[in-house]
């Protein structure tokens, strides 16, 4: 009997593991993105082209496991080469001294993910919003997920404080830092 329940308890086990899954980030179809106030009366939306990272997800109970995620600070990409310049440089993301900005998940808890960003050389506890987009089998037999991360940050927290006073009141750039992050990852064999 004690054979029996030894067997029994490696296949319920072993059962759990056969619908978790790793996950590479299709970086193809996937965006890291965010949006910043200018001027005080309009949002610039920026992403980041060169960034990647893997998880591992729970086909079973549709449940994060966990993810991290590596972005290349010097692919900023406003669509405008001066500002990406300006951004890149020492009074901003500083990208020769802090090349890259990292997400590591430390747990889910309903539609919310709680991790660690590290940016600027600082490293904060954040809470990001969870939308879980399900499972799919692509037309070449690949399983992928979908999911997405949004919320906000103060970036003056990341040490990240340059901004100009307008003559008419206000700043140029806007303090609190808008993401929206959408992955789609790819079943690893």
């Amino acid at each position: 009997m004690k054979k029996f329940s030894t067997l029994l308890a490696l296949c319920l086990l072993g059962s759990v593991s056969v619908f978790a899954g790793n996950y590479n980030v299709d970086t193809t179809h996937s965006n890291v993105g965010f949006k910043v106030k200018h001027m005080m009366i309009s949002e610039v939306s920026g992403k980041f082209d060169t960034f990647n990272g893997s998880f591992e997800y729970d086909e079973k109970t549709k449940t994060l496991k966990s993810l991290n995620g590596k972005i290349d600070v010097n692919s900023i990409n406003t669509a405008n080469t001066k500002r990406d310049d300006h951004l890149k440089a020492p009074d901003l993301f500083d990208v020769q001294k802090y090349p890259s900005i990292t997400f590591s998940l430390d747990k889910v808890k309903g539609d919310k993910a709680y991790g660690k960003l590290t940016m600027h050389g600082v490293t904060k506890n954040v809470i990001l919003a969870l939308e879980n987009n399900g499972v799919v089998k692509d037309p070449w037999g690949n399983t992928r997920v979908g999911l997405g991360l949004s919320g906000q940050l103060n970036r003056k927290d990341y040490g990240i404080t340059w901004n100009t006073a307008l003559e008419a009141g206000g700043v140029a750039v806007g303090d609190v830092i808008k993401l929206d992050v959408q992955l789609e990852g790819i079943l690893t064999q």
